[in-house]
């Protein structure tokens, strides 16, 4: 009754008023720096390579980052150029290093390559990197006609990265909407109904991504643009579901019921359930991500969190009456009218009884699928190098390839050692001890003095070389550089950083830190192993959980949560071979195994909960004074959720595959494994799997609980 009252006309509308002024306040209130920060990249904080970054950052003359310059042409090197190369070094060192006079830059042994490397300082606001960046080029450029300039390293990355997302919020937003705008008018047909849910749905996003970088801010931290844009799909995807759920449920009460707002209570009270537990399924599963030791995957969890809870409120509490605040036109050409019943069974009851006619046909033929989409999983390749990372290959990964091609300086694995200052000859004595697997560092050459008649020089003794250089030393920690002579990220360097850890604990004190790129990525292995062993069953126990309480039941829980799990290995299997035979990616990111099941298991599970609470609904109907069974009931609850849910489901594909816009592999990669997951949980795992397991199982879905009856 008082669900009635509160979306009579006069109501909505007082409603639709506070809601928009609260969404207004909220916005204002979490607004926050403009400032556009770039992607984070490093290991966690709790690592050693984090450690030495820390330390070095606190160096007055060590604290900063660096940018490698690659000119190249296609003939050797003149002599002119190689003065003007040199002379723009010196005047890029003036005005952006300490240092006045600059080592000349390196020449390759074809004389084709010019290299040198200019020390910066570190900044992550991307405008300040872009600048600097470009003011560099344009400097290093000056008066060099025929050559061309590659800029890499740390801050060739950095920028490049910057530029995969610059624009990237309108850019997704922009093809999201079109993507949802186009899926909402197919679905309903109608020239105007989707203009209320892609409003509501659309503030929803603008409020929560604001909301979630405040409470980033908040807690210390920064959301970079990466976990801004799968905030954005996740709000747009999850509240379209959301969406869709309501106005289906409100069109079939409005023929029901002749007022709307009796419609819209009866489709909010039937509604609401499955949404508050499928988004709070997801909500708690971004809380577990809290837990994960990648700071990036923490931060997106805290995102998650946000865009998940009020793109929960937008769909339950707002959409309703911004919905009955419209006469029943809105719907038009399909307007639903009061007492008019549908004139034919729908195309997936019809489907229902069939499967329930030949349930083990169908269990068994689409189980022989799913093996067989998930078997190419087994031959997965995981771990993109830093190389590999972008769909088009940009500047800094073309500049490291030339550099690693022509200069040996570039092949190694380097890496940087924080020890005591105690300890740093006992940590260069066990350098040298072990230089079988160490760059030597040549001695520099012997200046002898020009001869004088009758007199003798003494003996100048020839310099050793070395494996090690002693740099910067401040607050009782010395900085060690050494180079390792294996390539970079190769599984021989990070075998060797591993080595070296657990042999530097027995030198001097035992308390040096080893880090450097190689050390970083080794550390990031380390830790998404750590997550996939905390989110993986996390995630399953939660999801069970939330299931037992909504079902109350054991059966239909593990059945369901099966179906899930074997449907996330189908969707990796299948993307595995687009990856191979579409886009010729090499591996998966590391971190991709990890995301893609944690949005699949807590989103795939949305769609057979909406279907089984509407089964348990259905079926507990009572007719000639008996309940109608699961049978009758996941027939009819096919048929009515069938349409909706498969929109839901295509809908939310679409949204994660709009991912693939931006140039960066591991984003593609995620969007491409939950789109196929989605896409196979809507048509063949809730159409197929689970009905057959239904039927085949019977009322024992529901132990071990008494079945329950209510009035239709």
């Amino acid at each position: 009754m008082f669900l009635t009252k509160s979306y009579r006309l006069v109501a909505a509308i007082i409603a639709m008023v506070i809601a928009t002024a609260v969404a207004g306040a909220m916005f204002m209130l979490s607004t926050t720096s403009n400032a556009e920060t770039a992607p984070e990249s490093g290991a966690p904080k709790s690592s050693e390579s984090a450690a030495v970054a820390r330390i070095a950052d606190t160096f007055t003359d060590g604290s900063g980052t660096s940018m490698f310059l690659a000119f190249t042409k296609t003939s050797k090197l003149t002599r002119a150029e190689k003065s003007t190369i040199n002379d723009n070094l010196s005047a890029i060192f003036d005005d952006y290093t300490d240092e006045s006079h600059p080592m000349p830059a390196l020449i390759s042994d074809d004389g084709t390559t010019a290299s040198a490397i200019i020390p910066l300082d570190k900044t992550s606001v991307v405008d300040e990197q872009k600048q600097r960046y470009a003011d560099i080029r344009t400097a290093a450029e000056a008066d060099l006609p025929g050559i061309t300039l590659y800029i890499t390293g740390p801050e060739g990355f950095a920028v490049d990265i910057s530029n995969v997302f610059a624009g990237a919020n309108v850019t997704l937003l922009i093809v999201t909407a079109s993507v949802v705008i186009l899926l909402l008018l197919i679905t309903y047909r109608s020239p105007i109904l989707w203009i209320i849910p892609l409003l509501v749905v659309g503030a929803a996003d603008g409020l929560a991504g604001s909301m979630a970088k405040k409470a980033a801010e908040m807690l210390g931290g920064q959301l970079d643009a990466s976990t801004t844009g799968i905030l954005s799909v996740l709000v747009f995807g999850a509240g379209t579901n959301y969406a869709l759920l309501i106005i289906s449920r409100y069109r079939e009460e409005l023929l029901k019921f002749e007022q709307r707002s009796e419609a819209m209570a009866k489709a909010v009270r039937g509604t609401a359930p499955a949404i508050l537990a499928s988004g709070g399924t997801v909500l708690i599963v971004m809380a577990v991500l809290l837990f994960a030791q990648l700071d990036s995957s923490r931060a997106l969890g805290l995102a998650g969190l946000v865009g998940i809870a009020v793109a929960m409120i937008s769909g339950v509490v707002v959409l309703p009456f911004a919905l009955v605040i419209w006469p029943r036109w809105i719907f038009w050409p399909l307007t639903p009218k009061f007492g008019v019943k549908p004139k034919r069974e729908s195309l997936w009851a019809r489907a229902g009884r069939g499967i329930s006619r030949r349930p083990i046909l169908f269990g068994i033929g689409s189980a022989i699928l799913a093996v067989a989409l998930a078997l190419p999983a087994l031959g997965i390749q995981t771990g993109l190098k830093a190389n590999e990372r972008f769909l088009t290959k940009p500047d800094a990964v073309t500049g490291i390839e030339i550099l690693s091609d022509k200069f040996e300086e570039f092949q190694g694995s380097g890496v940087t050692i924080m020890a005591r200052e105690a300890d740093v000859d006992a940590v260069q004595k066990y350098l040298k001890d072990n230089k079988d697997i160490l760059v030597e560092i040549p001695a520099p050459p012997i200046i002898a003095p020009p001869p004088i008649p009758g007199v003798i020089f003494p003996h100048i003794p020839k310099p050793k070389p070395t494996y090690s250089t002693v740099g910067s030393s401040q607050g009782g920690w010395t900085e060690i550089t050494t180079t390792l002579d294996y390539p970079a990220e190769s599984d021989q360097a990070k075998a060797a950083i591993e080595t070296m850890r657990t042999e530097l604990d027995s030198v001097g004190a035992g308390t040096s830190y080893v880090g450097g790129s190689d050390a970083q990525i080794l550390d990031t292995d380390h830790a998404i192993a750590a997550d996939q062993e905390l989110i993986f069953p996390a995630v399953l126990a939660v999801v069970f959980i939330i299931l037992v309480i909504v079902l109350q039941a054991l059966v239909a829980p593990v059945l369901l949560l099966a179906t899930v799990v074997a449907s996330y290995f189908a969707a990796i299997g299948t993307s595995w071979l687009l990856f191979q035979n579409i886009w010729g990616f090499p591996a998966l990111d590391g971190n991709v195994l990890v995301l893609s099941f944690l949005f699949l298991v807590a989103l795939g599970i949305d769609y057979n909960m909406f279907l089984m609470t509407r089964v348990k609904e259905e079926s507990e109907l009572l007719v000639k004074g008996k309940p109608v069974g699961i049978v009758s009931g996941m027939v009819t609850a096919l048929g009515a959720t069938g349409g909706v849910i498969t929109s839901a489901g295509v809908l939310l594909a679409a949204v994660f595959a709009v991912l693939g816009v931006l140039p960066l592999i591991t984003l593609t990669q995620i969007g491409v494994i939950v789109c196929v997951g989605v896409l196979l949980d809507t048509l063949l795992v809730r159409t197929v799997v689970v009905p057959s397991l239904t039927f085949l199982v019977g009322e024992w879905m529901w132990l071990p609980r008494r079945q329950r009856v209510s009035k239709a």
